[in-house]
């Protein structure tokens, strides 16, 4: 297996072939970035802790009324400019750099005008204040483009080093002004003092300078690459705005919040798990025509991703009223069942959850748009219904539908693109290690009499913990092996290919 001399050229490889810094960097993302999503997480939680379900709401209400645009800004330009062969790469950079430049330009406009109809629709005036503030962060996104560069060469110690700052400072600040009683501003300042001082060091530290500079045809290419991700980025749009307008209008603001804090939950799996397949995909647009290579890749990552991301969705749906009970408090009690749902949908949505960044890398964007309009309609036919007959349990089943509908997707699309896939024995060998550990669980509860007390449920989360570790030991020891070896630089241990090798 021959790399080929672009590969060579555009990674920075320090030596190794592209196997073995794609596989080496993987790991070392994720347990680099695990600890930074934790951090999120744990901010999370600790800020439900001091902050009332109701300023969460608050929060939440303006995450998905303004997130979602936030998101769309992005319209696939960073992805397209890693993809890219251009010869000359400081003008390759320049020119997507102008077009984020623009690109945010115009979703400013548009999300000076969205906050005043958002709170609006929500009958909540104190989104405007802080809905304009977030405004900010666009010109601060623009300005983070140099991680491109890093991003595209693999360099991911100078790359994860500069991201690693947002997390802590916003951490800092959000706990800081919490105390303070600085209620969801406290979420707003945060993430404005956090994007702004990763920009100011992605500037100071880029390779390349920021220039504007634009070639005729140069839009033409985003735009092909890029519309069917904005069409996949609208329809999670309508599908969140939705859910989140319902929730408020019919069950009221701490309902929200319940929302808002399972959705943290849920975001920090999926944050997780897009470390392995964000690290990979420079080194997949590397060797995109080789399809031998991209089913390897597949495979072997996303059943790195599924060896914790399946154990940690059932232990949240397992543990979810403990860790109400006897962590954030009784007022929350009503996210129960959504914490439960989304643990399982989290569980089940990581089967083939790296799918995408190999459609991206080939150039072939509108499976994207196909998949998220079908998980779209999806809601709105029957998870939309379910909100408003039953509540949170209805919600909770409405995305349970569209986890399912989502995976069928994605299992029809990965035939196609890998024929010998199948998705049924992917999800029965990521399921398996847990199953046990579940069991465990089941049987030590069956077995408790009297009160339930914080030590039971600690005992019991370790138990599930232990057994589960040494499961997937057990049913995965040679992918387990083989990842080690490639952390540890010792590929004696690892089935050696030739010296060309990829």
């Amino acid at each position: 297996m021959t790399t080929s001399t672009p590969a060579r050229e555009r990674l920075r490889l320090g030596g190794r072939t592209v196997r073995e810094h794609a596989a080496r960097g993987s790991v070392v993302n994720a347990a680099f970035l695990i600890g930074l999503s934790a951090l999120g997480l744990v901010r999370g939680f600790i800020l439900a802790g001091l902050l009332e379900p109701r300023d969460y709401g608050v929060w939440g209400m303006l995450v998905v009324a303004l997130g979602t645009v936030l998101f769309l800004r992005q319209a696939g330009i960073g992805d397209k400019f890693v993809q890219q062969d251009e010869p000359d790469q400081e003008l390759a950079f320049q020119k997507a750099f102008t077009l984020e430049l623009a690109f945010n330009g115009l979703f400013a406009l548009v999300l000076a005008a969205v906050v005043p109809v958002a709170a609006l629709v929500y009958g909540r005036g104190e989104m405007v204040a802080p809905g304009l503030a977030l405004i900010v962060l666009l010109p601060a996104a623009a300005l983070q483009a140099p991680l491109w560069i890093h991003y595209r060469r693999m360099d991911f110690a100078r790359q994860r080093t500069l991201q690693a700052v947002e997390p802590v400072v916003g951490f800092l600040v959000a706990i800081a002004l919490a105390l303070a009683g600085a209620g969801y501003w406290s979420f707003v300042v945060a993430i404005v003092a956090g994007a702004w001082t990763t920009s100011a060091l992605a500037v100071w530290t880029s390779p390349h300078p920021l220039r504007l500079r634009y070639e005729r045809g140069t839009l033409r290419t985003y735009v092909t690459f890029s519309w069917p991700l904005l069409v996949a980025g609208g329809s999670a749009l309508v599908m969140i705005q939705a859910a989140m307008i319902a929730t408020t209008r019919h069950l009221g603001v701490a309902a929200a919040g319940a929302v808002a804090l399972a959705t943290t939950v849920a975001q920090f799996a999926d944050r997780v798990d897009a470390i392995v397949s964000d690290t990979i995909y420079p080194a997949i647009c590397a060797v995109r025509g080789r399809t031998d290579l991209l089913y390897e890749s597949f495979v072997k990552t996303n059943r790195l991703s599924l060896m914790w991301a399946v154990p940690f969705g059932v232990g949240l749906a397992l543990f979810a009223s403990d860790l109400v009970r006897f962590a954030l408090g009784e007022r929350w009690h009503g996210a129960v069942p959504l914490l439960q749902a989304f643990g399982a949908t989290a569980a089940l949505g990581h089967l083939g959850f790296n799918w995408a960044g190999y459609f991206r890398a080939r150039g072939e964007t509108r499976p994207l748009a196909v998949y998220a309009l079908a998980g779209c309609l999806v809601f709105l036919a029957a998870g939309l219904p379910l909100l408003l007959r039953y509540g949170l349990d209805g919600l909770a089943a409405g995305l349970a539908l569209v986890a399912v509908t989502s995976v069928a997707c994605r299992a029809w699309f990965l035939r196609r693109l890998f024929p010998g896939f199948r998705m049924i024995a992917h999800a029965g060998r990521a399921i398996a290690p847990t199953v046990p550990a579940v069991a465990a669980v089941l049987l030590l509860r069956a077995a408790e009499a009297g009160p339930r007390g914080a030590g039971a449920a600690g005992a019991e989360l370790v138990l599930y913990a232990a057994v589960t570790v040494a499961a997937t030991l057990l049913l995965e020891r040679a992918l387990v092996r083989e990842t080690v070896g490639y952390l540890r630089g010792g590929l004696s241990a690892i089935p050696q290919r030739t010296p060309n090798s990829v």
